[in-house]
């Protein structure tokens, strides 16, 4: 990269490149000395490994409201790395602002309004509008990928503030009062939990008054599964990682960026501890020498709760210093493969492995790793306490276990509903949600947020469970349901979830990165061509190298499937 410092570059003996006269010179940018002395403030003792890049990059920009181009040579400088991977890591998270030479930061306020699928039903577009109009250009109003509050939608950030059921007054008066700073739920402290039981069970297994094999074993017999998508058994999965020599790791995947999906988030500010049990329980099964949590950045005020609980844990001597580590993420779904979040907790971009081998074996820093789902986790308390048959003998329609189903979209009481597995769509919405909004009539529901597909209300009695949607075409994923009415288009429904995927994939594989780009330019059509999507469709599925590529044609086809009625004018 050219010097564009204008000034003469000074010779340097750690430097690669070779001036015409023998000397040797500094390579890409040169450091403004003033910029690295900030640079060095802002971090302070902040290691200077790797694995804190992205961590310095937002102590940078939540700093400036944006990531300058001196700043990141400096942070280049500082972390020994080249400007080049600096940069690509930067620009590959949406909430990083990289300014180009000579651009201006960002207005003092950013608003971010919500465009996913909960929001766009609840008019997301016209407050976007209505935002534009009343700000003009003293406050940046940009569209946002889904920010995990679609039971409170239409959701807008102004700052770090997420304003719940928006509209333009109420985002004006935050904006004019500058409420920019997270707002912090009630939840449940750590005297509270503790006088409750809490953590009686880590202490048990801390003092040896529990074995590993029977923790695993019971955690097996009891059926829990991963609840952050794959469904994977956790009892299975804790003696797979035990069963590979150490050193081992723990992760915990708390970016839940599924449109549609808010669950983890309820668990977190409302028991942050009852989840952080489950985390100390796993890190002693699988002997863990360190935890990560991975917790995506539209969750602010989760990040207070938890630092605060973490604390909480050090000073009762339920864990050692510097053994649980939360990361900030910064804006990309992708994230929430396991994979790719193990890339951005190194501080490297999102970007999926290539698999075998699997994290179990080979996981973040190159260790067998456990990596498990926040609300996964949660559950390992209560059944381990209350006996495997407590969670096994919970069900419906000849299914087992308890589920968490996010549920926003047209019924009169969206929210996180603990239910039985295998409840139907129905049972959801008659018995946890009030029935349907008033005026709308159950039309359709996505049955796994985004990447789940849609279907009918005909097939609103298919119970709800792992295992019990793939012959329809859909999957449970993360639980989240959205309820679509009779004034909802499902054609348009898949559309705002390709240009979801389209948005949020990470480039690395051609099947998934041209195949979303053009899915959404034949879906804005006014003439679907339904030969050349379904194509389309199988070849994303059979070649993207992850879950994003391989799912995101579930809506589309659903559309095909179930509601050919709103497909338009289809090509045959």
């Amino acid at each position: 990269m050219a010097d564009r410092s204008g000034s003469n570059r000074m010779p340097s003996a750690s430097a690669g490149s070779r001036s015409g006269k023998g000397g040797r010179l500094p390579k890409g940018r040169r450091t403004d000395p003033a910029v690295l002395e900030d640079v060095r403030k802002l971090l302070g003792a902040m290691p200077r490994s790797r694995d804190m890049l992205i961590e310095a990059m937002h102590l940078v920009q939540d700093a400036l409201r944006c990531l300058p181009p001196d700043h990141l040579a400096a942070l280049a400088q500082e972390f020994r790395l080249s400007l080049a991977e600096v940069y690509e890591t930067a620009t590959f998270y949406h909430h990083f602002d990289v300014l180009a030479d000579g651009e201006d930061p960002p207005p003092e306020i950013t608003v971010r309004v919500c465009d996913s699928i909960a929001c766009e039903l609840a008019g997301s577009a016209s407050l976007l509008a209505g935002l534009r109009d009343r700000f003009g250009t003293a406050v940046r109003v940009l569209p946002a990928p889904c920010m995990g509050a679609c039971d409170r939608a239409p959701v807008a950030a102004v700052g770090r503030n997420q304003v719940a059921n928006a509209d333009v007054a109420s985002i004006g008066e935050a904006v004019r009062a500058g409420a920019t700073a997270p707002v912090l739920p009630e939840s449940r402290g750590y005297a509270a939990y503790v006088s409750e039981g809490g953590y009686r069970l880590a202490r048990d297994c801390l003092d040896g008054r529990r074995t590993r094999e029977d923790v695993m074993g019971a955690l097996a017999e009891s059926g829990l599964r991963g609840l952050g998508g794959a469904g994977f058994p956790t009892g299975r999965k804790w003696q797979i990682v035990a069963g590979f020599p150490g050193p081992r790791m723990m992760a915990v995947n708390a970016d839940e960026g599924e449109p549609g999906t808010f669950k983890d988030r309820y668990f977190m500010e409302t028991d942050p501890h009852r989840f952080l049990e489950g985390v100390l329980v796993g890190m002693w099964a699988v002997e863990a020498e360190a935890c990560y949590i991975y917790l995506r950045d539209e969750y602010p005020a989760v990040r207070e709760i938890l630092l605060g609980a973490m604390m909480e844990l050090e000073r009762a001597g339920l864990c050692a210093p510097d053994t649980l580590h939360l990361r900030r993420g910064a804006g990309a779904y992708i994230c929430g493969e396991e994979s790719a979040m193990l890339e951005s907790i190194e501080g490297k971009r999102g970007l999926p492995r290539h698999r075998p081998p699997f994290a179990a074996e080979v996981g973040l820093f190159g260790r067998p790793t456990l990596v498990n789902n926040v609300e996964t986790l949660f559950w390992v308390r209560d059944i381990l306490e209350k006996g495997t048959g407590w969670f096994a003998g919970h069900g419906r329609h000849g299914r087992s276990g308890i589920r968490t189903f996010s549920v926003s979209g047209r019924v009169r009481e969206p929210g996180v509903k603990i239910a039985e597995a295998g409840i139907t769509a129905a049972e959801l919405i008659e018995e946890h949600c009030g029935g349907m909004a008033d005026g709308h009539r159950f039309k359709g529901y996505l049955p796994g947020g985004a990447s789940g597909g849609i279907m009918s209300a005909a097939k609103a009695d298919v119970p709800l469970d792992f295992g019990t949607l793939e012959e329809h075409g859909c999957l449970i994923g993360s639980a989240a349901v959205v309820v679509l009415s009779d004034q909802d288009s499902a054609a348009d429904a898949a559309l705002n979830l390709m240009r979801f995927f389209a948005d949020e994939s990470c480039g690395q594989c051609t099947p998934c990165r041209a195949g979303c780009e053009k899915a959404v330019d034949l879906m804005e059509s006014a003439d679907w061509d339904r030969p050349l999507l379904e194509e389309l469709g199988r070849v994303m599925t059979d070649a993207s190298i992850c879950g994003l590529g391989q799912a995101a044609p579930n809506g589309m086809l659903s559309v095909f499937r179930d509601f050919p009625e709103d497909v338009p004018r289809v090509s045959e």
